[in-house]
């Protein structure tokens, strides 16, 4: 939700960072004074000049740690507007997702998005604990998806638009949110239509195969984390952890705009 709510770009912007300024700048800073490359070798499917753009003078204009201080400052805002604090389930559901996100920050070879964030210190407030425990979770399993796409030949655009053959995401969301323009992303389906992964603007049998194995290889490298909890403890957080998803779409975390 951190990239959507309105409590991030306010504060990004008070730094001096607009747009795209601010979302490359809060989730890459962790690295430090991360260059567009770090970037776009990291985020994967991003169009790499638009990341270009965005990285250029974002660090002349505030430090790492300023942005790093707004984004946890805007998560907490925000959360707290969806009442998450309030959640009668908030110590048990910290302290499970805290023990998995502790488990994953034991295996940091080969994630280094993840490995950055994982070094930073825990905050104080319980709330932000578990924003970052789940973090740490996300982009553990992110890098290990990262991981999955490139050893199966699959770049970033073609990872978009395998994404959008699904029917589970809007097509124009993520042409503007990744930046690519109609003309790239027409010659990259023209591609995978050669590869026999789309029948006409949707998956292929093999693109479903593919896809399906991608997403079970990435829960695979996944695992470490959720082991350290059993199955009754997964289940059990993912019971509780229910209402916390649910308060945020139902504040309105997730929109765009």
């Amino acid at each position: 939700m951190i990239y959507f709510v309105p409590e991030g770009r306010r504060r990004y912007a008070d730094l001096g960072l607009s747009g795209h300024a601010g979302y490359f700048a809060s989730r890459s800073a962790a690295f430090g004074r991360a260059s567009a490359e770090l970037v776009i070798s990291t985020f994967y499917n991003f169009n790499p000049v638009v990341v270009r753009q965005a990285v250029a003078g974002a660090w002349d204009a505030t430090t790492p740690q300023q942005v790093l201080d707004a984004r946890y400052a805007a998560a907490g805002e925000a959360l707290r507007r969806a009442g998450i604090h309030e959640l009668p389930a908030l110590d048990e559901v910290l302290a499970l997702t805290r023990r998995a996100a502790e488990a994953a920050c034991e295996h940091p070879q080969g994630r280094p998005l993840f490995a950055a964030h994982a070094v930073l210190p825990w905050p104080e407030e319980p709330v932000l604990q578990l924003w970052h425990a789940q973090t740490l979770l996300r982009e553990f399993r992110g890098d290990g998806h990262v991981a999955c796409l490139l050893s199966e030949g699959v770049g970033g655009l073609e990872a978009l638009i395998l994404h959008a053959a699904t029917g589970e995401v809007p097509v124009h969301f993520l042409k503007v949110s990744r930046a690519w323009s109609e003309e790239e992303w027409a010659a990259t389906e023209e591609r995978l239509r050669t590869r026999g992964l789309l029948d006409g603007g949707s998956l292929s049998a093999e693109g479903v195969r593919l896809r399906q194995h991608i997403e079970d290889r990435t829960d695979h490298l996944a695992l470490p984390a959720y082991a350290a909890l059993g199955d009754s403890d997964c289940e059990r957080l993912a019971e509780l952890a229910s209402p916390f998803g649910r308060a945020v779409v139902d504040a309105g975390l997730l929109k765009l705009g």
